[in-house]
């Protein structure tokens, strides 16, 4: 049974789908701003449509490298070139302005073990200046994010490529190793050597070889160095070997604080960033769907304790978005298991991931998921008992006094562009539909 929070979206949603029907779901989400997005004056776009008073509160009201490049990647596949390449812009200008960071690791005057050396992947996005309160910045995902995509749009003809920049961020990667680096990842928890890192690094770097397969750049030179295809394949290949001995799992190190079987990042290995082969993707589906998902969402693993049960009731507001990549233990001791909120951000990419295959196989069988995650991810929309309003994209769904309601960042940015990404593939699959 698909749990559905608001009327409107009931009657809408159906066991199959023609072109029609997503357009006007697309319509009315977009009428009714369900599918909004308001960037700041510099082209970035906070994590959260909250309002200030939460925004202080969570952090919320920042920005996130990699939520920008979800939110950037929806509007590429929308064709609103203009607003993905002026995220894209702002991001590089960013990294300009503290390029100095990259430089010190690359010249080994900086010690990338402590996450404050390392570049920012939270910042403020409003006056493109880095917070200097101490945050989990090991997150080498969110530099495989950027290199990707603002690869592709180079690509793509779509922006001016600072060879320079991106010199530095391949001779940063190489430095620090890391196919092999402990980040704190996706969910910028306790550092460990993670699969959903190592690939997004990997998608990145492919992407970047790409950009200067097509004679796109010039050359990537920082100092007497210079990236090239030879070097980046090198780098490529340590990932892909690291990645072969890792997958399926998200981390093997034996430190039962690390190791972790099943992990819900490993999908964006499959969609949007086409990492892993056929037989790979089918396997992390369905160890997703058979090991965490809920009937509200997915989790985001086995034991996850942010927004766990009675979260609000557990910690005071400054506490429930600190970062705890260094003292995990203290909130995973708050939860129970089976007790993990269940995330939005999942299903759009399940039925993502259905519909490509359904366009290139023809099974029924795969349509049929795609239709049953986007029905999910329709039905996770706010109904009109949320507090943070109606008709919006969670984050997550948590247990509250024994019911699943949503938690307080309403609307999440990043769940908003995977629905819209959804229903864009649904649309060309129901193009498909005989």
């Amino acid at each position: 049974m698909t749990v559905i929070h608001h009327e409107e979206i009931r009657r809408r949603m159906r066991p199959r789908y023609s072109r029609d029907e997503v357009r006007e779901i697309l319509a009315f989400l977009e009428a009714r701003g369900t599918l909004g997005f308001t960037p700041l004056p510099t082209g970035l776009y906070p994590a959260a449509g909250i309002d200030q008073v939460a925004a202080a509160q969570s952090g919320y009201g920042n920005v996130w490298v990699r939520d920008n490049i979800y939110v950037a990647r929806a509007h590429e596949a929308a064709g609103q070139w203009g607003a993905a390449r002026n995220a894209m812009e702002a991001l590089a200008a960013f990294y300009r302005k503290y390029r100095s960071r990259l430089e010190a690791i690359v010249e080994g005057r900086a010690d990338p073990k402590s996450p404050m050396n390392r570049p920012q992947v939270r910042f403020d996005g409003l006056q493109l200046v880095e917070i200097p309160s101490r945050w989990a910045h090991a997150q080498n995902d969110a530099i495989g994010y950027f290199l990707w995509l603002y690869s592709r749009l180079a690509s793509a003809g779509r922006l001016a490529v600072d060879e320079g920049l991106l010199a530095l961020f391949a001779l940063y990667l190489e430095r620090i190793r890391y196919w092999e680096d402990e980040d704190s990842g996706h969910w910028e928890e306790r550092r460990k050597v993670e699969a959903s890192s190592i690939g997004t690094v990997v998608a990145g770097l492919r992407a970047l070889r790409e950009l200067l397969a097509k004679g796109m750049a010039g050359a990537c030179r920082f100092g007497s160095r210079t990236v090239t295809a030879e070097v980046l394949g090198g780098l490529i290949a340590a990932g892909e070997q690291a990645l072969a001995t890792i997958l399926p799992a998200e981390c093997i190190q034996p430190d039962p604080r690390k190791h972790r079987r099943y992990d819900a990042a490993l999908l964006f290995l499959v969609y949007p960033l086409e990492v892993v082969d056929h037989a790979m993707e089918q396997r992390i589906v369905d160890d997703v769907l058979e090991h965490l998902q809920g009937e509200y969402g997915i989790r985001r693993y086995q034991g996850d304790s942010y927004w766990t049960a009675d979260y609000k009731d557990k910690l005071p507001a400054e506490e429930r978005t600190a970062d705890v990549s260094e003292r995990q233990e203290e909130r995973d001791s708050l939860a129970r298991p089976g007790e993990e909120a269940q995330w939005s951000l999942f299903d759009p990419i399940v039925s993502i991931i259905a519909g490509r295959r359904y366009l290139r196989t023809g099974d029924p069988a795969e349509l049929e998921r795609q239709v049953h995650h986007l029905n999910r991810s329709l039905g996770q929309i706010t109904g009109p008992d949320c507090p943070q309003g109606e008709l919006r994209c969670p984050e997550a769904y948590y247990l509250e006094h024994g019911r699943y309601v949503p938690n307080d960042h309403v609307p999440l940015l990043w769940t908003q562009a995977n629905l819209w990404l959804a229903l864009l593939a649904m649309e060309k699959s129901a193009a498909r539909v005989p």
